[in-house]
């Protein structure tokens, strides 16, 4: 069995815990039972030794596979990770999410992709990357009563997205703790009005809208101070054209979205301007989990 799962980009500007979308950067997993337990990761991860014996996936697996089954049997995991870790990318959303799928199948229950959602909330409290790595596309999230309700928009082809990835992580937890406990009524009304408007511009297709749309009082600037050069690289995005340039995540990571004629040059000013960064121009992805069986 393989189980695919998208990286993400979530925030995107104002939208704090609720906005993401799916790139096309997959980590996939191969598994069938085996008569001894086995882990073997290639790319992402693959010299951390210490991701082969405690390991996030595994242990969220083996927790529904017992809930599920009433057993327990051993499996040989081989994992193919593209997607950066602690870059916010959705690297863990990932991995729970492609963790609770595994499970129902080799269980062999088919369980829809809204229910392996809501079980993914139990670890990972906010909805902005689990839905689109779920789902796919731009995807739009809250929480009521432990369930998640989103609305999904298709991303088209003529759209492309260009990361940036500096060579430092960042922990999500830790970025947390950075910002403001409070927010005045202004900055409030600020980033809900703008979230809306990032939100019609999306479904709408008014692409020109975003850059406007996509500013942000909550959390960027205040992420964006530990690695200062963040500042530089969305200057030069939009210089270059980007429609919106966001902090992916918590970061380190930074996402703009360009027309597919722009994609190239852009990308290309990001490598002169940050040779020591990565950089890539990447399609939107909107399948969001896939299942091969």
């Amino acid at each position: 069995m393989i189980i695919s799962v998208p990286a993400t980009s979530a925030n995107l500007g104002p939208g704090f815990d609720s906005l993401g979308l799916a790139v096309d950067l997959r980590n996939r997993v191969e598994f069938h039972p085996s008569k001894f337990f086995s882990v073997s990761i290639k790319g992402e991860g693959e010299n951390n030794a210490r991701l082969k014996g405690n390991n996030l996936f595994v242990s969220i697996f083996n927790e529904h596979y017992s809930r599920l089954t009433k057993k327990k049997q051993n499996f040989k995991f081989t994992f193919y990770n593209s997607i950066p870790m602690s870059r916010g990318l959705g690297s863990s959303s990932a991995v729970i999410v492609s963790a609770i799928a595994s499970a129902h199948e080799a269980a062999n229950i088919r369980v829809s992709k809204r229910r392996i959602l809501n079980h993914a909330l139990v670890y990972e409290p906010h909805p902005d990357n689990i839905t689109p790595a779920v789902m796919g596309g731009f995807n739009v999230a809250t929480i009521e009563k432990n369930k998640v309700f989103s609305q999904k928009k298709h991303l088209p082809d003529y759209l492309k997205a260009v990361v940036v990835i500096p060579n430092k992580q960042m922990n999500t937890s830790k970025s947390r703790t950075i910002l403001p406990k409070s927010y005045s009524k202004e900055n409030a009304v600020y980033n809900l009005s703008h979230t809306a408007l990032t939100v019609a511009a999306f479904f709408n297709e008014d692409w020109e809208m975003l850059k406007l749309a996509a500013q942000d009082r909550f959390h960027q600037k205040a992420r964006m101070k530990t690695l200062p050069e963040l500042f530089s690289v969305q200057k030069v995005a939009y210089e270059s054209g980007a429609l919106m340039s966001t902090l992916s995540g918590s970061g380190s990571t930074f996402f703009s979205l360009a027309y597919d004629d722009d994609a190239a040059m852009i990308a290309n000013r990001l490598k002169q301007k940050f040779p020591e960064f990565a950089v890539k121009i990447l399609d939107f992805d909107n399948s969001g989990l896939i299942i091969e069986r």
